[in-house]
Parts: C-alpha cells; sequence; structure tokens
C-alpha cells in the first residue's frame, strides 16, 4: 500500500468528505435518509468497531462501512477515490474490516454491488468473494422514500 496512506476508524467528523467522495463515485447507490449525516451518525453508534477511512494527510481518499448484526457482517459503499486506486487502499480498508470482524466472533460476510457497477464487481471477485446465483434479494420500504 502507498506510505503516504493511513487507516483509521471512521467518526461522525468524517461525514462531509465521505459523502463527497461517494457522490463524486460512479457506481454508488445513494439513499435519502440512509445515507445522510443523521443515518450515519446512526450507523456508527451501532457498529463503533468496523467503520474506515483511508487519509492521505489530512484529505479522506478511502471509505469502508460494516455493520454487524450478531451472526454476519455486512460491507457497504466501499471507495477508494479513482485516481488512487490500484496501490493497495482498498484491500488495506477491507482487512481492517476483516479483523473487525474476527474480533467479534463473526464467520461470514456479505455485501451487494449494483450490477453496473462493473469495477466494484471485478474488485470483489478479485479479493475472493463469490457472487451468488442460488437467492434472491428483496427489499421493503419501511419509510416513504423515492430512492432504492
Amino acid at each position: 500500500m502507498n506510505p503516504d496512506i493511513s487507516i483509521r476508524l471512521m467518526t461522525v467528523e468524517d461525514y462531509p468528505q465521505v459523502y463527497n467522495l461517494w457522490t463524486i463515485t460512479d457506481g454508488m447507490a445513494m439513499r435519502g435518509y440512509d445515507d445522510s449525516s443523521e443515518g450515519i451518525a446512526r450507523f456508527l453508534k451501532k457498529n463503533p468497531t468496523s467503520n474506515f477511512v483511508a487519509l492521505r494527510g489530512d484529505e479522506l481518499v478511502g471509505v469502508i462501512l460494516c455493520g454487524m448484526d450478531g451472526r454476519r457482517a455486512y460491507i457497504y459503499h466501499t471507495v477508494v477515490r479513482t485516481d488512487l486506486r490500484n496501490q493497495g487502499i482498498g484491500k488495506a480498508l477491507l482487512h481492517a474490516v476483516y479483523e473487525a470482524v474476527e474480533k467479534e466472533g463473526i464467520k461470514k460476510s456479505g455485501l451487494l454491488v449494483m450490477k453496473r457497477n462493473e469495477i466494484g464487481n471485478i474488485f470483489w471477485r478479485s479479493q475472493g468473494w463469490t457472487e451468488r446465483d442460488d437467492l434472491n434479494y428483496y427489499s421493503f420500504k419501511n419509510a416513504e422514500q423515492t430512492e432504492y
């Protein structure tokens, strides 16, 4: 990995830079409240040890979210700034999550990637993740929303 990059736990204060990175990255699917400052603050509070950012100095250049429910870990919104890809930053973020998940004793993880996100799908396959074709994913809107 690039020696100028450091990985640390994400905090609520990182949100403006994280949100900016998400919005300028192709292939991301953002949802209103879930991805709002309040929604991410709630997520971080429930998962204080498993969300990480990559920094180059004070500049946020990567992020990975991971929530754990006691049985499984689920990874969300993993991004590395486009011009810094292929330097091991995504792998380092993923390994930080693996360590956090291992400490919780969770043995299986999952993630969703939009079918149209070719770069994301290539990354996850290159990291040993297997695409499943034996199940259907269902979604239910608990509150009125117009997005995913």
